[in-house]
């Protein structure tokens, strides 16, 4: 692999995840860019798991294994992203921006599990990791599975995960009541 590959795990534009947008699991190897970009009214949260990531805006930080990065992109700003030494594999979870109005900011939430708090009424992150053999009693809301080769969304997850390999459980509770920016 010597760029970006990128599987779309999940994505709407008509309202129906409330602010969730898109989630794409992502690779890069060692060294290996996303180029320079802009985000603008989008609120990116960045759930790391393998590897490392140089955010290149601002002060820059290292986003590791473990590891979520929020960037709130507010009114706008231009940055890139790098793989550290050892590539990454990350989940990039776009969601409408809850202050488009607000200077942008990038904060990283390191080692992060249980709950992880994204500073918003409408969308809420809780992230586990599970050992082969391994139950996990979870949350309700939209479950994500990332086990080493693949992401798998369960929309009406159980009660409880039995991990079968190594995995990363992503849970997102949303407002899912119709945003008005879906009417237009």
């Amino acid at each position: 692999m010597t760029s970006l590959d990128q599987r779309t795990v999940l994505a709407v534009d008509d309202g129906s995840c409330g602010p969730l947008l898109r989630i794409a699991d992502d690779r890069l190897p060692a060294g290996a860019a996303y180029g320079r970009h802009a985000h603008r009214a989008v609120d990116v949260v960045a759930v790391v798991l393998t590897g490392s990531l140089h955010h290149g805006w601002g002060d820059g930080a290292l986003v590791s294994t473990g590891d979520v990065a929020v960037l709130r992109a507010g009114t706008g700003l231009d940055h890139d992203e790098t793989a550290g030494d050892d590539g990454v594999r990350v989940l990039q979870c776009y969601l409408r921006s809850a202050a488009p109005g607000a200077p942008p900011s990038h904060e990283v939430r390191p080692a992060a599990s249980g709950w992880v708090d994204l500073r918003r009424s409408d969308a809420r992150l809780w992230l586990a990791r599970a050992a082969a053999g391994e139950t996990v009693t979870l949350p309700t809301g939209l479950l994500l599975v990332a086990g080493e080769a693949s992401v798998v969304v369960h929309p009406d997850p159980p009660s409880a995960f039995e991990a079968d390999g190594t995995a990363t459980l992503v849970v997102w509770q949303l407002d899912v009541a119709r945003p008005s920016w879906a009417d237009d």
